[in-house]
C-alpha cells in the first residue's frame, strides 16, 4: 500500500509542480498565478519533491498485497 501510494503522491506532485511553473512563467494563462514569479520558483520544487517520491516509490520492495 506505501509503494502505491508513494507512486500516486509523486505522480501527482510533478504535474502539479509543472502547471504551477508554467502558470508562473505566464504560459498557461487564465489564474491569478499566471504572470507570478512565485510560481515558477515553487512549481520546480514541488517537481523534484514529486521526483523524489515516485523514485521511492519504484525503489521500494513491493509487498504481497501490492501485487
Amino acid at each position: 500500500m506505501t509503494r502505491i501510494v508513494l507512486l500516486v503522491m509523486g505522480v501527482v506532485l510533478i504535474l502539479m509542480g509543472v502547471l504551477w511553473t508554467l502558470q508562473g512563467l505566464d504560459v498557461v494563462g487564465g489564474s491569478a498565478m499566471s504572470g507570478n514569479t512565485l510560481w515558477a520558483v515553487v512549481g520546480p520544487i514541488v517537481v523534484v519533491v514529486g521526483a523524489v517520491l515516485l523514485f521511492r516509490g519504484l525503489r521500494t520492495q513491493p509487498t504481497q498485497r501490492d501485487l
